[in-house]
């Protein structure tokens, strides 16, 4: 069976992306259908009309709520329809990108892809997998100063998530050439 795979690229680099040109490998080796998401035109941030929206059960919403919650619905629906997440992820001083920010607070939907319980929270989005490609131009990745692959792994997680990868080439002004061939060794690995 081909997954349908959910491939979000975040990175203000059109050109030149390293985190670009490593999702777009892992999405080519996985084949299957591809549900699109750039985050290059920034999502919304919320605001307070989001946040009433979220919080007013949906059949009492208003049409102004629904229209407030309609991106973020889009959004949950994309990954609902996804096997495989593919998230670009540049580090950008220290952690994610603003876009990528703004796509989790839309995503992290309380009673859609999380649910709280007397045991703490649980994801509803069981059953997915996550492929994180990580670009750094100095941060180690896992390192005490990654504050963006723990925190994406964690946000996965958190909404069901658990099956998550990580493909890195971090470091890349260090040694962009090796650190661009273990990324490539690390995909060619990755089952499809």
């Amino acid at each position: 069976m081909t997954p349908t795979v959910l491939h979000i690229d975040s990175s203000a680099r059109l050109a030149n992306s390293t985190s670009r040109s490593l999702t777009a490998q892992i999405v080519a080796k996985l084949g299957g259908k591809t549900i699109r998401r750039d985050l290059t035109n920034a999502l919304p941030q919320i605001d307070e009309t989001w946040v009433q929206a979220n919080f007013t059960p949906s059949e009492s919403r208003t049409d102004a709520q629904r229209q407030a919650l309609a991106l973020s619905d889009k959004l949950v629906e994309e990954i609902v329809s996804a096997d495989v997440l593919v998230i670009g992820l540049p580090i950008y001083n220290f952690g994610v990108p603003a876009a990528l920010k703004a796509w989790v607070d839309q995503i992290a939907r309380a009673g859609l892809t999380f649910k709280y319980t007397e045991n703490g929270p649980e994801g509803l989005l069981t059953g997915k997998r996550a492929i994180i490609a990580v670009a750094s131009g100095g941060t180690p990745v896992g390192s005490e100063i990654d504050f963006a692959s723990g925190y994406m792994r964690h946000v996965l997680e958190f909404i069901g998530i658990h099956d998550v990868e990580i493909v890195a080439a971090d470091q890349m002004m260090i040694d962009a050439e090796a650190a661009n061939a273990k990324a490539t060794r690390q995909i060619e690995s990755l089952a499809a």
